[in-house]
C-alpha cells in the first residue's frame, strides 16, 4: 500500500488542532504537516455537542488561542460562539487548507529503526459504503483528538429502561427533534454538563430535577467579566487580551494552591456562596457539599448563578440519593485499626451508574508526580519507572504540578515548549 510521508501528522481539527497548525507554521515553518480529521467539519467537540446550553466551563481568555484575542463580550462563552472562533482561526491562517477530512484513524505503529510513524486512516468518500484503507508516515505524530469517544458517549445500563414510557436521551447525540416543553425532566448527573443542562432546560421544561449520587463543588461567576470589558475599551486589543489572560492564569493558579494548603478555609468560601445564593434554608449540607475537598475533582462553574437561579424560582431541584450499595473491606489487623495499604479495596457499586468504581468518589490523584517522568506527545505523562500513562488534558506537564491543575496555563501555552522543541529536533 503506498503511503504519504510528512513531517508532522495531526490528529484531530477541533481546538487542539488548529492550535497545534498555527505554532507549527509560525514556529517551524520548514516542516511539512497534515492535519486528520474524522468527521467531515471542523470543530471537534464543539460542533459535536448540540445540547441545550452547551457552553465553556472555562473563560475564553484562559482557553483561547494566546495569538488570536477573544473579542465576543462574554467570557463565559456558548457552544457556537467557540465553535466560530475556531472556524474563524482556521481560515485566517490558511489551516483549513491543510485538513483531510473523513480520514479517521485507526492504527499507529512506530519503527525505531526507520524513526518514524506509520500512520492508518480509514478514509470515507461519498456514495461508498465501505470506507478505504490510507497509510501515512511522519516524523511526529501530534495528537490533538480529546479523550471523547465521538461515535457513542458513555451510557450504562438502567434497570427498567426498556418499560420507561418517556424518552431517554445522551447529551452527545442530542435530537433536533424532541420537545421538552411543560414536561417533567431528570437529568442524572451533577458534572459540567449536568449543571450548564439544568438550568437551560429549565426555562421551558415544567420542572427538572438533577438527580445525583453525590454533590459536586458549585462556583458561580459573572457570564461577563466586567474589567476586562473596560481593559478592552480603553488599550489595544491584544495588550488588553493579554492582560485579562495572565490575570485569570494567575488567579487560577493561587486559587488551586490555597485549595491545597487551606482545603477547609477554600470549602467554607465555596459553601459560604452557595448559602448566599440559596438562603439559610436550602440543605446544602446535603446537595452542595462533597465528601472530598476542593479540588481534589474539578469545580463546576455556572454563569451568573443560572442553576441556583433555577432552582430558588422552584424550576429546577436536586436530589440526591444512591440507589444501592456494595463494600468490599479486606479484613482488618490485630486491633481493627484501619489501613490505607496497597492491598485495601474499598468499591462502590450504583445501579444508575452500572460500573465499578475503585475508592469510590474518595479517590485522589497522587500528591506529585516522580521525578522521573517524561514527556510522550502532547497530552501523557509516562512514570519512567513504572511504566504507567496518564493522560493530562489542558494540564501544566511538570514533575512538580498536580495533574487536576487543569486551568493554569491556555491550551496552545501547555505542551507549546516541549513538543516544538521536540519537532525541531526531529
Amino acid at each position: 500500500m503506498p503511503s504519504e510521508h510528512l513531517d508532522v501528522l495531526v490528529v484531530g481539527a477541533g481546538l487542539s488542532g488548529i492550535g497545534a497548525g498555527y505554532h507549527l507554521q509560525q514556529k517551524c515553518p520548514g516542516k511539512s504537516y497534515v492535519i486528520l480529521e474524522g468527521r467531515e467539519t471542523i470543530g471537534g467537540t464543539w460542533d459535536l455537542f448540540r445540547y441545550p446550553g452547551v457552553r465553556s466551563d472555562s473563560d475564553m481568555f484562559t482557553l483561547g488561542y494566546s495569538f488570536k484575542p477573544w473579542t465576543e463580550p462574554k467570557a463565559i462563552a456558548d457552544g457556537p460562539r467557540i465553535l466560530n472562533y475556531v472556524r474563524e482561526t482556521a481560515a485566517d491562517n490558511g489551516i483549513d487548507k491543510k485538513i483531510r477530512f473523513h480520514h479517521r484513524v485507526k492504527r499507529a505503529s512506530w519503527s525505531s529503526q526507520d524513526a518514524r510513524w506509520t500512520v492508518e486512516a480509514e478514509r470515507a468518500r461519498d456514495g461508498e459504503a465501505v470506507a478505504e484503507i490510507v497509510r501515512f508516515t511522519c516524523n511526529f505524530l501530534f495528537m490533538c483528538s480529546g479523550y471523547y469517544k465521538y461515535e457513542e458517549g458513555y451510557t450504562p445500563e438502567f434497570s427498567g429502561s426498556k418499560d420507561f414510557a418517556g424518552r431517554i436521551v445522551h447529551p452527545q447525540k442530542w435530537p433536533d427533534d424532541i420537545d421538552y416543553a411543560g414536561k417533567r425532566v431528570v437529568v442524572i448527573g451533577s458534572g459540567a454538563t449536568a449543571v450548564t443542562l439544568v438550568p437551560e432546560m429549565a426555562k421551558t421544561a415544567g420542572h427538572v430535577t438533577m438527580l445525583q449520587r453525590s454533590p459536586t463543588y458549585v462556583v458561580s461567576r459573572p457570564a461577563q467579566d466586567p474589567l476586562a470589558n473596560k481593559l478592552r475599551r480603553n488599550l489595544p486589543a491584544k495588550l488588553a487580551y493579554h492582560l485579562i489572560r495572565w490575570r485569570n492564569v494567575l488567579w487560577g493558579m493561587y486559587f488551586f494552591q490555597l485549595s491545597r494548603r487551606k482545603p477547609a478555609r477554600v470549602k467554607q468560601l465555596i459553601l459560604g456562596g452557595v448559602k448566599m445564593a440559596l438562603g439559610p434554608d436550602y440543605d446544602i449540607a446535603t446537595h452542595f457539599t462533597p465528601r472530598y475537598n476542593p479540588w481534589d475533582q474539578r469545580l463546576c462553574l455556572v454563569p451568573d448563578g443560572d442553576l441556583f437561579n433555577a432552582i430558588k424560582q422552584q424550576r429546577a431541584s436536586v436530589v440526591t440519593n444512591e440507589i444501592r450499595q456494595f463494600h468490599q473491606k479486606r479484613h482488618q489487623a490485630e486491633g481493627r485499626q484501619r489501613t490505607r495499604s496497597r492491598h485495601h479495596r474499598h468499591r462502590h457499586r450504583s445501579q444508575s451508574a452500572g460500573a465499578w468504581r475503585h475508592g469510590g468518589q474518595r479517590r485522589r490523584p497522587p500528591r506529585r508526580f516522580c521525578q522521573d517522568a517524561e514527556l510522550q506527545g502532547d497530552d501523557v505523562f509516562r512514570r519512567a519507572q513504572s511504566g504507567v500513562v496518564v493522560r493530562l488534558h489542558q494540564c501544566v506537564v511538570d514533575a512538580e504540578m498536580r495533574p487536576d491543575l487543569r486551568i493554569c496555563l491556555p491550551p496552545d501555552q501547555l505542551h507549546g515548549t516541549p513538543w516544538l522543541q521536540a519537532m525541531r529536533a526531529a
